[in-house]
């Protein structure tokens, strides 16, 4: 039976007006044609790409969210995003127009508690932006938490507004996670800046800043090109920060891989202070108790890589774990890991081959060139 003309005209209206106002549901657009959606930071930008017939929004999950399932391209205008966000659908694009002046910002930290489960949230708790699924491409924004660590470390330990647990996540990268491209992006944070958990990563031409521990976790990942920054502290202590703490399991061929990348520091940063990485065993739940997993063998990799003079002589460090009393008495010395590096340069780069030629392992030619190009790292994905 066909419809009555007015009846259609209505319909049709109503079908316009609630796209435009975004509550049409992705199940609802031929999902052939809806490639393309667009953040901005206003409602007024919004309203006038609605206008263009665009799909925009004001918010960046709201624009994941809406995306089909066969993944979209999602543009962000310039601007500051206090949002959290999730990455829960395959193929999603994420692309800025300026990367110093698109932020996406959050300021979680550990010792938060959660409102309404009563307790702290946890490190795991704390990141801005979240990849839970495969085929993520990020380019040209800035991801930062905002957690203000310096502020807190200043303050005397007998300041009541003093909080403890500082661990604060930029970029959590878990799950489902695989194929994760980070072009031209920074991500800025302090204590575990980024935490790579899942899969296989890139991260070419960017910036990542932090300084205890800022780059951590089981997934494979690739850097080139890229700064490293470590942040200063406000506190005297003999190591600064830690770039690097991987819990690669031992399986798997290769954790964090840092290729043609240049090691930098903050004013204020002391020199040697900052070794490379050290080995971290999460602590873990077996069946004869719960302690520090004996099967996170780290892998850091560092060649060709410039370093600064706040890298320390020794080049890498130890790390407490979880005994199996429960008591955190169990050491892992650099030795125990996979560390390595190869044809490195700068005053960060220099040791003493007499005395810490067991710490400071090179690869030899043989093993850079058939174990450790882009491709063999990321098992073809990247060439």
């Amino acid at each position: 039976m066909k419809m009555p003309l007015l009846t259609s005209v209505i319909a049709c209206a109503c079908i316009v007006l609630t796209a435009c106002s975004n509550k049409i549901t992705a199940s609802q657009v031929n999902n052939n044609e809806l490639t393309e959606l667009y953040v901005v930071s206003n409602e007024s930008e919004k309203n006038k790409l609605v206008d263009d017939g665009k799909y925009a929004f004001t918010e960046i999950q709201q624009a994941v969210n809406f995306a089909p399932t066969h993944g979209a391209t999602i543009y962000i205008e310039p601007g500051v995003y206090q949002q959290r966000v999730e990455i829960n659908k395959q193929n999603i694009s994420l692309i800025g127009r300026d990367r110093d002046n698109t932020v996406i910002e959050y300021g979680l930290y550990a010792g938060f508690i959660d409102p309404e489960k009563g307790k702290k949230i946890g490190t795991f708790g704390t990141a801005t932006f979240r990849v839970t699924e495969a085929n993520f491409t990020a380019k040209n924004i800035t991801i930062a938490n905002s957690f203000d660590y310096p502020a807190n470390e200043k303050l005397d330990k007998t300041d009541s507004s003093k909080v403890n647990g500082e661990q604060a996540v930029a970029l959590q990268i878990s799950g489902n996670a695989d194929k994760s491209l980070f072009i031209n992006v920074s991500l800025l944070g302090y204590q575990d800046t980024l935490y790579a958990d899942s899969g296989r990563s890139a991260f070419i031409d960017s910036k990542i800043s932090g300084h205890v521990d800022f780059i951590f976790g089981a997934g494979t990942v690739w850097f080139e090109n890229s700064e490293i920054q470590s942040r200063r502290r406000y506190k005297d202590v003999k190591y600064t920060g830690y770039i690097t703490a991987p819990s690669t399991r031992i399986q798997t061929p290769y954790g964090f891989i840092f290729y043609n990348c240049k090691l930098t520091s903050e004013e204020g940063v002391t020199d040697g202070s900052v070794p490379l990485g050290r080995p971290w065993h999460p602590t873990t739940t077996f069946s004869d108790g719960r302690y520090a997993n004996p099967y996170a063998v780290g892998n850091a990799v560092f060649m060709r890589t410039s370093m600064g003079a706040h890298i320390a002589t020794e080049g890498w460090s130890s790390m407490g774990g979880t005994a199996k009393d429960g008591g955190k008495k169990t050491q892992f010395p650099p030795e125990t890991a996979r560390f390595f590096e190869y044809q490195n340069t700068g005053t960060g780069a220099e040791y003493d081959r007499e005395i810490t030629p067991e710490i400071r392992r090179q690869l030899t030619d043989f093993e850079f060139e058939q174990f450790y190009s882009k491709s063999a790292v990321l098992s073809g994905w990247l060439d």
